[in-house]
């Protein structure tokens, strides 16, 4: 009786282990920027310094699959290099966090759940992206279902966010979300549906962000609820491709502003002219304020977007700025040139206008040009970027730097090394 027990045991264990493991991967990343920055994200005065400095992220990732559910972990450290005192036993930034930590549960016929920290990432990444280029990244705590069948996909995302300080603690009482700045919110609901046909990829996005307010004494009164809705587009065929998107908010920002009428509109050409050069060509309207009333607000913003992707590399627009503002008509052209086997060059050219009128009547903000050589090598990739803005009289307005205080030269150069390395994996069981 006692060998029959033990050969069950031995076999359900077994069993367990086929059915529930699947695979095991270990893998890092280890990428240092060096950035030079003499009028990053506004423009830099005559009498200023330019800066220079060399970040690092370094990730840690753990990720185990199994047929029935799968679970990811990912740590990391953003550093700046001699930002600690030497012989320091702790970090003085405080910057090492778990950059995503979720499970995903299968619940069989397509559909499944995926709960924890977790990067929400969708079409071109204008509304909601993963942040790449920002060291830290963007996650949100959030629980999803998922549904993915054939060429039709279906996300629905819930978060209800705490923090701990709460005077009196959230586990005790009160629920007051203290956490402000750069549209972090309290609540968020989202739907994202997606359907592809044989050319064309369409996608709709409805998204609600609940934000804490508080009254003068600073207690909790309510939410702000900010609604933000639309689709992304895309169309391939051959040679030509093409992108679009059309968003719309409503409600209410932080601090109960009221939002009316606020947009945003693109559209996107490209075309591969041969094996070696692809071509662009595009715009992008950005309602802005009209100034009106201190009340409400007519402008965009992009809220959770990679926007650093977007109206140039050098940040000047929804990247920590530009969030109540005169709007955006950007107006651009690219080429990538295929190099070699493993190099290119990204050349590209930006226009903008405000959407509104500056208070002087100007509205002619500047052109940008970026270029970006990539290299990849056995391994591990290089890139190497420059900007040069050539701000109009709008952009020293806007920025509120005069111009015969401005320096005659605005730029950006960069490089970044990225090395991703397996560490560790398992051969896949079946």
């Amino acid at each position: 009786m006692d060998s029959i027990k033990k050969n069950t045991l031995v076999l359900l264990c077994l069993l367990a282990a086929k059915v529930a493991f699947t695979q095991l991967t270990i893998d890092g990343q280890f990428r240092p920027r060096t950035e030079y920055r003499n009028g990053f994200g506004s423009l830099i005065s005559d009498t200023a310094e330019p800066g220079l400095a060399t970040s690092t992220r370094a990730r840690l990732n753990v990720d185990y699959k199994s047929d029935l559910y799968q679970f990811y972990l990912s740590l990391q450290d953003v550093m700046v290099w001699g930002e600690n005192r030497q012989i320091l036993p702790d970090d003085q930034n405080d910057s090492f966090a778990v950059f995503e930590a979720w499970a995903e549960l299968q619940l069989g016929s397509g559909w499944s759940t995926k709960l924890g920290r977790q990067v929400l990432s969708y079409d071109d990444q204008r509304i909601l992206g993963g942040l790449d280029w920002a060291q830290q990244g963007r996650n949100h705590d959030a629980a999803m279902i998922k549904y993915s069948k054939d060429n039709f996909m279906l996300d629905v995302a819930f978060a209800y966010n705490q923090d701990f300080d709460n005077p009196n603690g959230f586990q005790s009482e009160g629920n007051a979300y203290n956490t402000t700045g750069f549209f972090s919110y309290k609540t968020m609901q989202m739907l994202y549906l997606k359907q592809k046909w044989e050319s064309w990829t369409a996608s709709l996005v409805l998204l609600n962000n609940g934000f804490q307010n508080f009254d003068d004494e600073t207690n909790q009164d309510g939410l702000s609820n900010l609604q933000t809705f639309g689709t992304h587009l895309t169309y391939k065929k051959g040679s030509f491709g093409l992108a679009a998107n059309a968003f719309l908010q409503t409600g209410e920002r932080q601090g109960e502003l009221d939002v009316k009428g606020a947009y945003l509109l693109g559209l996107d050409v490209s075309y591969k002219a041969s094996s070696a050069i692809g071509l662009g060509a595009g715009l992008e309207i950005i309602s802005g304020n009209d100034g009106q009333t201190a009340a409400e607000t007519n402008a965009f913003f992009p809220l959770y977007g990679t926007n650093h992707k977007f109206n140039g590399f050098m940040d000047y627009f929804y990247v920590g700025n530009h969030a109540n503002s005169i709007g955006l008509f950007d107006i651009h052209a690219s080429a990538n040139v295929k190099l070699g086997e493993k190099s290119s060059l990204l050349a590209r050219v930006l226009n903008f206008k405000g959407e509104q009128d500056l208070p002087s009547g100007e509205n002619a903000l500047g052109t940008e040009i970026d270029l970006v050589f990539s290299q990849g090598f056995n391994g591990y990739a290089l890139k190497v970027g420059y900007s040069h803005l050539f701000p109009a009289d709008g952009m020293y307005e806007l920025k509120g730097v005069a111009e015969a205080d401005a320096s005659s030269t605005q730029n950006w150069a960069w490089v970044m090394l990225t090395i991703k390395p397996k560490l560790f994996t398992t051969a896949k069981t079946d």
